[in-house]
């Protein structure tokens, strides 16, 4: 959830109850968000997300999302031009 990794980017700075009231979330539920393992679809996300910067890279940065996503479908990825974009 992208208002935990918001709090989590700026503990440091703030005390995490503040973060979490300003989010509007429980701190508990922050706690339980950095205690939980990773789902298996952001492990998914990961392993995509390198082989779009390989891709990417390789291609001088020229590729745009319906190319890549092409490219990722011959890599044997079954991915639509909607998770590409994500």
């Amino acid at each position: 959830m992208r208002r935990f990794a918001f709090i989590d980017a700026d503990k440091k700075i703030y005390p995490i109850e503040s973060l979490c009231r300003v989010m509007q979330v429980s701190s508990g539920g922050y706690r339980s968000w950095r205690t939980r393992p990773m789902s298996q679809r952001q492990r998914d996300d990961m392993v995509l997300l390198a082989h779009i910067r390989e891709q990417h890279k390789l291609s001088m940065q020229g590729y745009g999302r319906p190319r890549m996503t092409e490219e990722l479908q011959e890599l044997g990825f079954d991915v639509s031009h909607h998770r590409v974009a994500g």
